[in-house]
């Protein structure tokens, strides 16, 4: 069992606290595996008692969704940058990758569609636009401001981090590569992709 919930404390409190039992329970049983029995009966709750808290096991994933990303949109906005712009991109990607591959089931979550039927709320998916404008700011300092550019560069980092989590989790055999691959963008702009 993860631990009672502290019921004097604030609903706020309370909230954060069955989120983060919610984000152990995905790391232990993949994110489809998390139910609310299950999270229920961690907390040493009754299942009912969640829905004061999470409608339905979608608005969990939407919440789940939602502070995930926070915590990235936290993580980037406190970077300390560069001056040069493409240090600043080799900064914030770098953080971006680490994170992703920091956490699985967070990972699988925020960045793949493991639950068949989630689509987050518009109020979480803003979290996760504001984690792309932060990204899309840093590339346009370094003059990446196409949005083809962009998706290519977002591409680029996903197939990195999804070859790393796949082939050699908690290794560096494709992350190490990171610096060089925005080096080979940045050097070679687009001619035509259309």
């Amino acid at each position: 069992m993860i631990g009672k919930l502290d019921r004097s404390a604030s609903r706020e409190d309370r909230t954060a606290a069955i989120l983060d039992a919610a984000w152990v329970l995905a790391g232990r049983d993949g994110v489809a595996g998390l139910t609310l029995r299950g999270l229920a009966r961690e907390l040493d709750l009754s299942q009912p008692s969640l829905y004061e808290y999470f409608e339905s096991k979608h608005a969990l994933y939407d919440a789940l969704f939602a502070d995930g990303n926070r915590q990235l949109l936290g993580r980037l906005e406190n970077l300390r940058l560069p001056t040069d712009p493409r240090r600043a991109v080799k900064v914030v990607l770098r953080a971006f990758v680490e994170f992703a591959l920091a956490d699985e089931a967070r990972r699988q979550l925020l960045f793949h569609r493991p639950i068949p039927g989630f689509v987050p709320s518009p109020e979480s998916y803003a979290i996760a636009e504001a984690v792309l404008a932060r990204g899309v700011d840093v590339l346009e300092a370094a003059g990446v401001d196409d949005p083809a550019d962009v998706d290519c560069i977002i591409a680029m980092v996903a197939g990195l981090i999804d070859s790393q989590a796949s082939n050699d989790p908690g290794g560096t055999r494709w992350t190490r590569h990171l610096d060089r691959l925005v080096d080979l963008y940045l050097d070679n702009p687009r001619k035509d992709a259309r």
